[in-house]
């Protein structure tokens, strides 16, 4: 990758380091007359107009519970940056209810209003169907939660930092087969989410690399909360574990379903079960939950231990790996925006696609050829309700 960029952003003391690129010089300008461009570069970097960023969440429907987190740490995140002065940045957030439908017309109204980027939405299902509007009209978005394949390929405006199913996903079978000494697994996913079915791609094909039998697969709807019945077929079984690639909303209910009924099988769970909401949600039903994850909420690097206070002291709550994605992914475009010292459309997708090794709350984050995430991954299992690191 040409033209690398080096830089650091910290959240509530906020350090911008030197970055390498070029400083702003052209001279596009807002509807009111301020320009988006500047002078300088990285820190020094100097842009006398606010720059408008986007972002569509799930506020409001089944991915509620994601979306909420989203948009608080994206605040936190501008409020931040806006502090440590040089740049700043107006954020509008709008809820797109869980609804591609409701999303594109979010995404129509953003591209008509001028956002120099937009981030979001929450959930990959979505994203297929919004990212083509935002490309079609050259807007750069940055997905901080979709995971699922073809997100990218929708366009060379379309980035994410949000680590593929297919980068998360391997690592979890790998490390749970030994762990646990699997053999025989039952495997089950929503058949009616991108996000889902993408996850069960991922699972399936690592659990065959892995030489892992799957003995049953059951599919389930998105909205699902009884899972009596399939867990019932579980029981039949001679399985060592149960793979579930499934979103929170149905996480919770299928893992206390699967205690309360007798089954103490290891349950492994993808990306939608990362979160502090089945620690609560299921309770004792979620320990020995296997997990893999894009964020160590126990990370003791800078970004990540600022970013826990300021959240927690925001919002008298920690936040979750959505959460922190949503704070990394607005990182990144401070990070793109300084490197150009520009908040025009074609300059910030110029340098989204140039960031390497930023060091963000996920640890150092780079956008790969693809414009797909690259950073360090892990897999977490639930002892004595927290979330810990599988040894």
């Amino acid at each position: 990758m040409g033209n690398k960029l080096l830089s650091a952003a910290a959240g509530g003391s906020v350090l911008l380091l030197a970055l390498t690129g070029c400083g702003g010089s052209s001279s596009s300008d807002k509807a009111d007359g301020a320009s988006l461009t500047g002078s300088g570069t990285g820190a020094e970097c100097t842009i006398e107009s606010p720059i408008p960023v986007a972002a569509a969440f799930s506020l409001t429907g089944a991915a509620a519970q994601y979306g909420a987190g989203q948009k608080n740490a994206l605040e936190l995140a501008v409020k931040n940056l806006n502090e440590a002065g040089g740049v700043t940045y107006e954020l509008t957030v709008e809820d797109d209810q869980t609804d591609p439908q409701q999303a594109i017309q979010v995404f129509e109204n953003f591209v008509n209003d001028g956002a120099s980027v937009i981030v979001g939405p929450t959930l990959s299902n979505t994203a297929k169907q919004t990212n083509p509007v935002a490309q079609e009209s050259g807007v750069p978005v940055l997905g901080v939660s979709n995971t699922a394949g073809g997100i990218t390929e929708i366009g060379d405006y379309i980035f994410r930092v949000s680590l593929t199913e297919e980068a998360v996903i391997p690592q979890t079978v790998a490390a749970a087969k030994d762990s646990l000494d699997l053999e025989k697994v039952v495997v089950m996913y929503s058949n009616d989410d991108a996000f889902t079915e993408s996850g069960y791609q991922a699972f399936a094909a690592a659990l065959e690399e892995n030489d892992v039998e799957v003995v049953e697969t059951l599919t389930f709807s998105k909205g699902d909360t009884d899972f009596h019945a399939l867990l019932d077929k579980v029981k039949g079984t001679d399985a060592d574990a149960i793979v579930v690639s499934g979103l929170l909303e149905a996480a919770i209910p299928l893992v206390t379903q699967a205690r309360e009924i007798g089954i103490d099988l290891p349950i492994v769970g993808g990306n939608g079960f990362n979160s502090p909401a089945l620690l609560e949600g299921a309770g004792d039903a979620a320990e020995g939950v296997i997990v893999g994850a894009a964020w160590n909420s126990a990370s003791d690097n800078d970004q990540n231990v600022a970013f826990l206070k300021d959240y927690e002291a925001a919002y008298d709550t920690q936040p979750d790996q959505f959460a922190a994605q949503s704070y990394a992914g607005m990182q990144v475009i401070d990070q793109a925006v300084r490197a150009g010292c520009s908040g025009e459309r074609d300059d910030i997708k110029t340098n989204l696609g140039e960031i390497e090794n930023v060091p963000t709350v996920l640890g150092e984050v780079s956008i790969d050829e693809n414009r797909d995430a690259e950073h360090e991954a892990l897999v977490q299992v639930v002892e004595d309700g927290k979330f810990t690191i599988l040894k």
